[in-house]
C-alpha cells in the first residue's frame, strides 16, 4: 500500500503544462482511487504504465521504438509490477527495451502525464494506460538492442522527431523537450 500511496502523492503533486494534461490528471486519481488494490496489469479494465522520454547527453536526440503491436514510434516503457515505484519501472523498462546501460533519470518527478487506448489484441479486451512519463538520458553512443518489443529502435534528432511521429503526446513531449534546451 505505501508504494500506491507514493504514486498516489506524485501525480497529485505534478503541475500540467496543458488543459489535456489536466484531464489526465484527474482521470488518473479517479482510477487510482477507485482501484486501489487493482490498478496492475491484472485489471482489464486499464492499469498504470511507466514510460521513459530518454534523450542523449546532449539533449538534441530522443530514443524512440516503433512499436511491434502498435505499429508506431513512440516512447519506451510499461507495465508497473507490484511493489514498484514508477521511478524503477520506467529504468527497468528502458533497459530492458534498450539494453542500454548508461540510463539516468534526469529528475525525479513525473515529465508528463497521458491516457490512452489500447485496442483489443489477441487474448486482451480494449482497456486504457494510464501512463506516468519520466525524462532520462543515456549516452546515444552506447550500443543498443531492440527487444521483441520493436520493430525498430533508433536515437532520433529533435528537429526530426514529426517525421516519424503523429501522436500528440509524444510531440506534447518534444515540446517540452524543447523548451528544457532553450
Amino acid at each position: 500500500m505505501k508504494y500506491f500511496q507514493k504514486i498516489l502523492e506524485e501525480i497529485r503533486k505534478y503541475k500540467p503544462a496543458s488543459q489535456a494534461e489536466k484531464r489526465y490528471k484527474s482521470q488518473i486519481i479517479n482510477f487510482l482511487i477507485n482501484n486501489k488494490d487493482n490498478y496492475l496489469r491484472t485489471n482489464p479494465k486499464g492499469h498504470l504504465t511507466a514510460s521513459a522520454w530518454i534523450i542523449n547527453q546532449q539533449g538534441d536526440k530522443v530514443l524512440l521504438h516503433h512499436h511491434q503491436k502498435l505499429d508506431k514510434w513512440i516512447q519506451l516503457g510499461g507495465h508497473l509490477e507490484k511493489r514498484e515505484l514508477i521511478q524503477t519501472a520506467a529504468l527497468r523498462e528502458a533497459a530492458e527495451e534498450s539494453g542500454l546501460n548508461s540510463l539516468s533519470l534526469v529528475d525525479q518527478k513525473i515529465f508528463d502525464l497521458d491516457v490512452h487506448r489500447i485496442p483489443a489484441a489477441k487474448n486482451e479486451a480494449e482497456h486504457f494506460h494510464y501512463d506516468l512519463r519520466l525524462l532520462l538520458k543515456a549516452d546515444a553512443e552506447e550500443e543498443l538492442e531492440k527487444s521483441s518489443e520493436s520493430k525498430n529502435l533508433k536515437w532520433i534528432d529533435l528537429n526530426r522527431v514529426a517525421n516519424y511521429v503523429r501522436e500528440e503526446s509524444v510531440l506534447r513531449m518534444l515540446r517540452k523537450t524543447e523548451e528544457l534546451r532553450r
